[in-house]
């Protein structure tokens, strides 16, 4: 069985939580690649920046049904849902706009596995970790190519 370390690509291409949206947007195209890793200062990992994520800047906010009571207003959905999303709206910069909730994966992941996290998570760009440090990133390009030789 296939491991990370085997179909990963290794140049990894990162950003900055404090890169503008305009420039991730033309670095992906550029580079035709649908996500990146967002590090720190050490390079490690601390989010990941989708074509997703972009997407999110131009939907319809959905405002969360409410219902009154007594003189009270009772919102029926989640204000944190609402809240994250008028952020990612209005965002400017990656950090405003990147999944914070960071699955990352090992060098010595299986195929089979990868794909089951990419399936199940709906996450399409891996981060392959050795150490908290950075070695490659596995995208749904990788495994595609993988499977069609």
């Amino acid at each position: 069985m296939l491991t990370a370390k085997e179909i990963m690509s290794k140049d990894v291409i990162t950003v900055t939580k404090d890169l503008a949206v305009e420039k991730l947007a033309a670095l992906l195209w550029e580079n035709k690649i649908s996500g990146v890793p967002v590090v720190d200062l050490n390079d490690h990992v601390v989010a990941v920046v989708t074509e997703s994520d972009l997407i999110d800047q131009t939907k319809k906010i959905h405002i969360p049904t409410m219902i009154s009571f007594l003189d009270s207003v009772i919102m029926l959905e989640s204000a944190e849902k609402l809240e994250e999303q008028i952020g990612k709206i209005t965002g400017t910069t990656v950090g405003d706009i990147c999944s914070k909730k960071v699955v990352t994966i090992k060098e010595d992941t299986p195929l089979d596995e990868i794909a089951s996290i990419m399936a199940e998570k709906k996450i399409h760009t891996l981060p392959v970790v050795k150490d908290k440090n950075l070695v490659g990133v596995v995208g749904k390009n990788d495994i595609i190519k993988t499977l069609a030789r």
